[in-house]
Formats: structure tokens, sequence, C-alpha cells
């Protein structure tokens, strides 16, 4: 009798489990479907306006680079790409649903113009996003013992700008996208080692002349496109800056 309902508990548990993949199996196939179904849709479009598809390309490598180039924080991108495309793909659809058989209300010259306005007001829009705005420097509690105020006027220079409570804000910190940029890499560099809060324990200070000899400190972005020509020490500061952080107690490992 026991045997039995032991045999009749696991057929009711079997049956459940085959019910959840199945049931999860059905999910995953109409995703698929979906992802087919827009992929096709997409690539009709691209084969039909491929002046357009061109054009768009273009802009989205260009984009894409700059934005690498810039160090753009991984939100960015899915705020300005999802605001620009939201309104284009609405209008695509609409104008494929009211078009006739023998007139299409779809152009190379309208969708390019629809295209640019969805980022011109994107552009707009993302300027009401407070992130980046308030260009905040909390108290400095304390720093390392530099080793000589050398030392410390060399570390101002190349690493202040993300790693400190005194960074200075440029003028263009204020426009968005850049301003998101410029605040991701303060709040990224703070937590990473945080030279104005030194009393409150910073694991990553240690590892402060590794990141300089090795080239992470300051990053490439940070001196690109003339920007930060302070940060770029010659070989002999960077000597210097390094014979002084090695005096520094807890910026160097051993």
């Amino acid at each position: 009798m026991r045997e039995q309902n032991w045999t009749n508990l696991g057929r009711i548990l079997m049956s459940r489990h085959t019910l959840s993949t199945y049931g999860e199996s059905m999910k995953i196939s109409k995703l698929t479907k979906l992802t087919r179904v827009i992929i096709d849709w997409a690539w009709d479009l691209v084969k039909t306006f491929k002046f357009t598809a061109v054009v768009v390309g273009i802009m989205a490598i260009a984009f894409i680079g700059f934005s690498v180039l810039i160090g753009m924080p991984p939100f960015g991108f899915v705020v300005i790409i999802g605001f620009v495309a939201a309104p284009t793909v609405w209008y695509i659809v609409r104008a494929q649903r009211t078009s006739t058989s023998t007139v299409s209300k779809l152009t190379n010259l309208r969708l390019l113009s629809v295209i640019f306005a969805a980022t011109l007001g994107t552009m707009v829009v993302i300027q009401a996003i407070p992130y980046g705005r308030s260009h905040s420097n909390p108290p400095i509690t304390g720093e390392p013992l530099w080793a000589t105020p050398r030392t410390r006027e060399l570390m101002v220079r190349a690493c202040f700008g993300c790693h400190s409570n005194e960074v200075e804000y440029p003028s263009y910190a204020s426009v968005a996208p850049i301003s998101w940029v410029v605040q991701s890499h303060v709040d990224e560099g703070r937590q990473a080692v945080n030279y104005s809060e030194f009393d409150k324990g910073q694991r990553g200070a240690k590892n402060t002349v590794i990141a300089i000899t090795s080239g992470f400190m300051p990053p490439s972005y940070y001196t690109q496109f003339g920007r930060h020509p302070e940060a770029k020490l010659t070989k002999a500061e960077m000597a210097e800056l390094i014979a002084g952080l090695k005096a520094t107690p807890g910026l160097t490992r051993g």
C-alpha cells in the first residue's frame, strides 16, 4: 500500500514537472517566434529602404564609437537608443497599417526626417534627467600622509579629477549625455578610491602605484580631445610622482 502511494506521488510530481517544463518551453518558443518576426520585419525594412539603412548605420557606428571613446555609461546607451527608436518604430508601424497597396506612406526622406526629429527630441528630453547635474563635492575628511607637497600636487593633477572630493566640473558637464559620462566617471573613481576620505579606509588605495605605472590612471579617455592637459605628466614628473607615492603610507602593496 505504501509502495503504491509512493508510486502515485512520484507520478504526480513527474506530471507537475512535465507541465512546468512544457510551460517554460512554450514561453521560449513564443519568445523565439516573436524575435524572428521582429528580425524579419527589420530586415524587410533594410532591404526596402537601403539608403536610410546606410545612413542610420553610419550614425550608429559614429555614436557607438564616440560613446566608447568618452566612456558612456551603459544606461546612457539604453536611454538614448530607446528614446530615438520608440517614436521611429511607432511611425513605421502606423504608416504600414494605414498605407494602401498602391501608395506607401514610407519613403527614405520621411524615415530620415522622423529619425532626425526623434534624435533632436531625445537630446531635448534627456536634459530633464537630473543625474549628473548636482556636481557635489562632499566634505574632505582626511587625506594620505603625502611624502612631500610635490607628491600631492602631482596627484591632484593626475587623479583628483575623479578620485577626490575636490572635483572641478567643466561647463559642458551640465549638458546630457556628457553630464552622465562625467558623473559616472566620478562615481566610479570615488568608489574605487577616494583620496579625500582616506581616513575611512580605502582598500583600492594600495593599487595606486600599480594603476599609474600600468597606465590605467588617469584613463586614456580623460585626456582625449585635448581635455585635462594638466593630467598628462612628463616622464620626469611621472618618475617623481611614483617615488613620492612609494614613500607615502598606504598607497602601495608590501
